[in-house]
């Protein structure tokens, strides 16, 4: 059984910074890409960044690139997003997911943890 459990959401006025951390505990993570992907209310489930396994392969959403990193440590099976810039349609749940087989499909995402909330201010 694998748990996610993502951490460092908050408020933060338009152009600030939050770092999100997830981290992904257990055996048998499936493949080998794990990402960040995002919810605002009355919309669907969209993909932001991924990071496949060894860190090195990323890819982001066009809306976050250049903005948000996304960070990957192997041995604490841990991903990082640094979010810089913040803007009000930044606002949503992030959610973190591991064992993803591509980047940017949700579906194809095995563990899922339950999300943290980001809430920028204009």
């Amino acid at each position: 059984q694998v748990q996610v459990v993502e951490s460092g959401g908050g408020a933060v006025q338009a152009g600030g910074s939050l770092r999100l951390s997830c981290a992904a505990s257990g055996r048998a993570f499936g493949g080998p890409y794990m990402g960040w992907f995002r919810q605002a209310p009355g919309k669907e489930r969209e993909f932001v960044a991924a990071i496949m396994w060894g860190g090195v392969s990323t890819d982001y959403a066009a809306s976050v690139k250049g903005r948000f990193t996304i960070s990957r440590y192997n041995r604490k099976n841990t991903v990082d997003l640094q979010m810089n810039s913040l803007q009000p349609e930044d606002t949503a749940a992030y959610y973190c997911a591991a064992g993803g087989l591509n980047y940017r499909t949700p579906g194809l995402y095995k563990y899922w943890g339950q999300g943290t909330q980001v809430n920028v201010s204009s």
